[in-house]
């Protein structure tokens, strides 16, 4: 009777093994279900997917250039860049000639005085502008030009006349104490450069050493002894052309 029961029990199990396995749902022998993404994996667990190999991406394409510039608000395009500043054609106006440098260092122009129409003896007007300074300062060309002449007056002591390259206007220098190292006649002289050193040879009193400095306007026939009178004082104190 026990015997009979255990070969029963055996064939029962063995049905029920053979179907377990036909079936595939056995704990043992059931596949591995695709893993779905956003799961997470079983540990130890690889997909199909990892095993392939890896396809290389696509290189990205180049954007569209981005334009040289924007069209403002009102719609009108704006201006490219690196764009030249227009500059405006030359009105024609003729340049004033620019201002004579102050002949004697050291002197401003606030310093000087105006005694173009002071009298002298003889009835004579000064026709200059007398620049006081000590006694060996460096006098300096007011502009560029030649040397026309040295000469030593009874009046104006050792003294030079220079023109400009025009020949329309003569600088006058007087009461010199000596000329500078070199200087002679037709020499060209440089805006700037000594050509002597105040003193008060001449009629110029000792006491009072100082640069008697005139212009004259030139005539046709350029005689550094001739010319129409010019004041010196606006020109070096205000910077005023010569007319």
């Amino acid at each position: 009777m026990m015997l009979t029961r255990l070969l029963a029990l055996g064939v029962v199990i063995g049905v029920a093994g053979w179907w377990l396995l036909a079936s595939g749902t056995g704990v043992e022998g059931r596949q591995a279900v695709p893993e779905v993404a956003g799961s997470r994996a079983e540990p130890g667990a690889t997909s199909a997917a990892a095993l392939q190999p890896a396809t290389p991406s696509a290189p990205a394409q180049p954007s569209a250039a981005a334009p040289a510039s924007v069209a403002p608000a009102s719609g009108r395009p704006a201006a490219a860049p690196d764009t030249p500043t227009h500059v405006p054609p030359s009105s024609g106006a003729a340049v004033a000639s620019p201002a004579l440098l102050l002949p004697v260092q050291g002197i401003t122009p606030a310093q000087l005085q105006d005694t173009f129409t002071d009298a002298r003896s003889q009835g004579r007007v000064h026709d200059a502008i007398d620049i006081l300074a000590a006694e060996g300062t460096p006098v300096l060309a007011v502009a560029d030009g030649t040397v026309e002449k040295l000469f030593d007056s009874e009046r104006g002591g050792l003294t030079v006349y220079q023109f400009e390259p025009g020949g329309k206007y003569c600088y006058y220098y007087a009461h010199l104490q000596r000329y500078a190292d070199g200087l002679a006649e037709k020499k060209a002289i440089k805006r700037g450069e000594v050509i002597g050193y105040v003193g008060h040879t001449g009629n110029a009193s000792p006491d009072a050493p100082h640069l008697h400095f005139e212009i004259h306007r030139l005539g046709p026939e350029k005689q550094w002894w001739k010319g129409e009178s010019l004041n010196p004082y606006p020109v070096l104190r205000g910077g005023q052309a010569l007319p």
